[in-house]
């Protein structure tokens, strides 16, 4: 079958191949077929050696399209030759192409809503079910005109939906950069890896640099399967065999390498809650930061690992508005959409006010219903809005109007809300500041963050103290452990 804009199909002529069969077509192809397409003009020409023209061809149709040089004539008020009309304020021509402008660079993507929800520097779409402005109408779609006949009136398609954009504040941008320091190592074998590993236990002593580079140059997803590779390959257990070689904050941060993040979540968790007092920044570190489905993977793995629900531990290990405010956390049921709505965001700030500041007492209930149910970008909004309101920021007022644990995890709620990277910096340097150093909150956070936003950590460090992580760490830890810290931490600033 010969479409237009192509040559004229024809059989293959009979050239050392097989003979003509008796009784076959005449003309060496196929009778022509009433109501078929005719060969258009303007289309490719013959390549040179290619086959001979078919005799006989596709006579004229009766119902098709019109023959017209350069293929079909324009539809009743459809698209004209040569494309689109540039639309008023539409995309910019890009040069040498009559597409759409460049992209920015691949992983380094920005975007800014104006307060109408419009992209600053383009047009504002139609409204649903609404024409393009300054496009003709096109044709109508073909299955409703049978026998390939344009409909009567030239009907336009109907539109496509319209691309959802999510609507952000215009100082907020969505960065889709990486922002973790430790990346997955290219061409990394599980299978070579645990031999690396066993090589550097094997006989006497143990050859920590290896494990060092090794585990600090691989990313978590590549990490986690050595444990059950090393099973296979040397029917052995590598936690244990690892437990039995190594000592002290060296053993505990390469453990932790090789645990899932959720799992190694539930274990601190874990952790924080069991025997003689509770580690409740701990609890309030991991469930302010984790998104919904990382704060539902813990709770699974929770419960499979520790035969109760993360929910009933935390019930039973504390008590009064602080309990009610990690019940809150650990259901992972935060409203996680980007739009904010301002009118809102004012309305909520306004409760805040009348919940606290200005009020005889406090309600605490107000204060949990909205930091932990509302979505993080609009809680920044509501907390500029009650900035403007009271002239006092939000954590200053809810030191003013509560104590304790509810005092502390709900300025860390906030804290972690307006800038995570900045709430994690502070938690590393309250961590090494000071005589000793808190190594388990240390080990968490450099592990849990490592792939994540420990480059934003950084800077944020930096910034706050006038000091890289990377130096407080040399100065504050040695040996292996160190080592294996500063892999994590990624490089000084």
């Amino acid at each position: 079958m010969s479409y237009p804009g192509y040559p004229p199909a024809g059989g293959y002529p009979p050239a050392g191949g097989y003979p003509p069969q008796g009784g076959g077509y005449p003309g060496g192809g196929y009778p022509p077929q009433a109501g078929s397409y005719p060969p258009a003009p303007g289309g490719y020409p013959p390549a040179p050696g290619a086959y001979p023209p078919q005799t006989g061809g596709y006579p004229p149709p009766g119902a098709g399209y019109p023959q017209a040089p350069g293929g079909y004539p324009p539809q009743a008020g459809g698209y004209p030759s040569g494309g689109y009309p540039p639309q008023a304020g539409g995309y910019p021509p890009q040069p040498g192409a009559g597409g759409y402008p460049a992209m920015p660079p691949a992983g380094d993507v920005t975007l800014c809503l104006q307060p109408g929800g419009a992209p600053q520097g383009y047009p504002t779409g139609p409204a649903p079910g609404q024409p393009m402005p300054n496009y003709p109408a096109g044709p109508a779609p073909g299955p409703s005109h049978p026998g390939g006949q344009p409909h009567p009136g030239g009907q336009p398609h109907p539109h496509a939906p319209a691309v959802s954009v999510r609507k952000l504040h215009c100082n907020r941008f969505i960065n889709r950069r990486y922002r973790g320091s430790i990346k997955d190592f290219p061409g990394a074998d599980p299978l070579r890896d645990v031999e690396v590993l066993r090589k550097a236990m094997k006989g006497f002593g143990t050859d920590e640099n290896a494990i060092i580079e090794l585990l600090g140059n691989r990313s978590s997803k590549q990490r986690v399967p050595l444990v059950a590779a090393y099973k296979t390959t040397y029917g052995k257990d590598l936690l244990r065999d690892l437990k039995s070689e190594l000592t002290g904050n060296f053993e505990n941060l390469v453990l932790a390498l090789l645990m899932s993040p959720s799992q190694f979540d539930a274990a601190e968790l874990r952790e924080a809650i069991k025997g003689a007092g509770t580690d409740e920044a701990c609890l309030i570190e991991i469930l302010s930061s984790r998104t919904n489905a990382e704060i539902h993977e813990i709770n699974r793995i929770y419960k499979s690992e520790y035969g109760k629900s993360l929910e009933d531990s935390i019930s039973g290990d504390t008590s009064g508005h602080f309990r009610r405010l990690l019940v809150s956390l650990c259901q992972g049921n935060r409203d996680e959409r980007e739009t904010v709505d301002v009118s809102l965001a004012k309305q909520d700030a306004q409760k805040l006010y009348a919940a606290g500041e200005n009020k005889v007492g406090t309600d605490e209930s107000q204060f949990n219903a909205i930091l932990c149910a509302r979505s993080k970008p609009h809680l920044r909004a509501v907390f500029h809005e009650y900035q403007q309101m009271c002239g006092r920021e939000i954590e200053k007022s809810i030191c003013r109007e509560m104590s304790g644990n509810v005092e502390s995890g709900m300025v860390a709620v906030v804290k972690c809300i307006k800038n995570t990277a900045a709430y994690f910096a502070e938690r590393l340097h309250k961590a090494m500041a000071g005589a000793g150093t808190k190594d388990r909150t240390l080990i968490r956070i450099m592990v849990s963050r490592s792939e994540i936003d420990m480059l934003d950590i950084r800077q944020e460090y930096l910034k706050a103290y006038g000091k890289s992580l990377y130096t407080h760490i040399s100065g504050d830890t040695s040996g292996d452990y160190k080592k294996l810290l500063l892999k994590l931490c990624g490089g000084n600033d």
